[in-house]
């Protein structure tokens, strides 16, 4: 069983048959996945988490991280740089974006 497969797709508002029709697999091997110990083949877990944008580790329940693991570069940061950088993880997408249009708007008035 894909244990995060069905909160996923619930959270983003699809049927199992859109998300069959996205990935290319039918609406019964969905219901296999989410409901019953049937677990698909690794392209297909890949293919999951591309969607979805997030890991196979999550889908498959190894991980409780959503967000996909990026590579990040070591910096050596203040505690009120940290702070900030801590806060800004935890934002949504559109929180994040905002707060880009505002630095945005700071660097180019300089």
């Amino acid at each position: 069983m894909v244990k995060n497969l069905k909160l996923l797709r619930n959270k983003k508002g699809i049927s199992q048959q859109q998300l069959a029709d996205i990935i290319g697999i039918s609406q019964q091997s969905i219901n296999k996945y989410e409901n019953h110990n049937i677990e698909p083949d690794i392209n297909t877990l890949i293919d999951f988490a591309n969607y979805f944008n997030t890991s196979v580790d999550y889908l498959i329940g190894h991980t409780d991280i959503e967000h996909i693991f990026e590579k990040v570069e070591p910096f050596d940061l203040n505690r009120d740089e940290a702070r900030l950088i801590d806060n800004y993880r935890i934002l949504n997408e559109n929180e994040k974006e905002s707060i880009r249009l505002v630095i945005k708007n700071y660097c180019i008035a300089k």
